[in-house]
């Protein structure tokens, strides 16, 4: 009998701790949850912490509160100036409303593909309205916001509000992107022939204009020399007349003396004259030109 009423005891204890955990339940501060009754939903539970249910009638299904990532695969697509290109892009979204939520995407799985087509059919939209040079340039942030606003949009039917999206890659396809490089490339080499053109075309002016300045300047200085020795000469014939007026004598005799040594070198030279030639007249004669002069005058 002891024995009947231990395994009763122990029985009931045991249902009175089933159903007691049955009827509690616990929100994480990053879930929010749904009460259902025999599957509809009775209730909304957003605060963290202990909550209660009845127990074997109400399920509770867990919905996530922190930001998610959806990715949309790599697409190419054409701009509005006919430019293809290759596009990937992520979105940042979160659930504000867990009952439209949860009537919308049971089983929450398909929010992610629902997600992915409404992002890959904004991005083509705005980026198909844009030239590819909006999607490089700093145009591409208001892009982004445009794309995250149209999703709102759809998505806001579902209870999700699209934090932020963003273009991971925009870039050509790998034949357009050599065909581009190629002629990025060819242009480069025009430029720079066209600069090397220039710069010799330049070189040549400038050469020219120092060549000119060269000849000009050399004809300058050769003038201006001509004229300073000219007047040298003028200056020295001067002070010769000037010399040879004062005393006529010596100035003969001097340049005589000069002349003996110009024709005579030491040692070196031998001459035959006739003993009579006035060459020799300050030898032959002790009054040098003077005496030489009546002499001539005889003969």
């Amino acid at each position: 009998m002891n024995r009947i009423i231990l395994i009763l005891g122990v029985f009931t204890v045991a249902v009175v701790a089933f159903v007691g955990l049955s009827s509690v339940y616990t929100v994480d501060p990053t879930e929010q949850a749904i009460v259902l009754q025999f599957g509809a939903p009775r209730e909304v539970v957003t605060e963290p912490g202990l909550h209660t249910k009845i127990p074997f009638t109400q399920t509770v299904e867990y919905i996530s509160r922190r930001v998610l990532n959806v990715e949309a695969p790599p697409e190419e697509m054409i701009a509005q100036d006919k430019k293809r290109l290759v596009v990937d892009a992520f979105a940042r979204w979160r659930i504000v409303d867990p009952l439209r939520f949860y009537q919308s995407f049971n089983p929450q799985d398909r929010a992610i593909g629902q997600l992915t087509l409404i992002l890959s059919s904004n991005v083509r939209g705005v980026i198909g309205a844009q030239d590819f040079s909006a999607v490089l340039s700093s145009a591409r942030a208001q892009l982004m916001r445009d794309i995250r606003d149209n999703m709102n949009k759809e998505a806001g039917r579902f209870g999700i509000e699209i934090v932020d999206v963003r273009i991971r890659h925009a870039d050509l396809p790998p034949t357009n992107s050599q065909a581009i490089y190629e002629r990025m490339k060819q242009e480069r080499i025009r430029e720079a022939n066209e600069y090397r053109a220039e710069g010799e075309e330049i070189s040549q002016r400038i050469r020219a204009r120092a060549d000119r300045d060269v000849t000009v300047l050399t004809a300058e200085a050769t003038r201006e020399s001509e004229i300073l020795r000219g007047q040298g000469d003028a200056d020295k014939t001067k002070i010769l007349g000037d010399a040879y007026g004062q005393d006529a004598d010596f100035f003969a005799f001097y340049r005589s003396m000069k002349a003996y040594q110009d024709a005579l070198p030491a040692d070196t030279t031998s001459i035959v004259l006739s003993p009579n030639s006035e060459f020799f007249h300050y030898f032959s004669q002790p009054g040098g030109a003077a005496a030489a002069a009546p002499a001539r005058k005889k003969r």
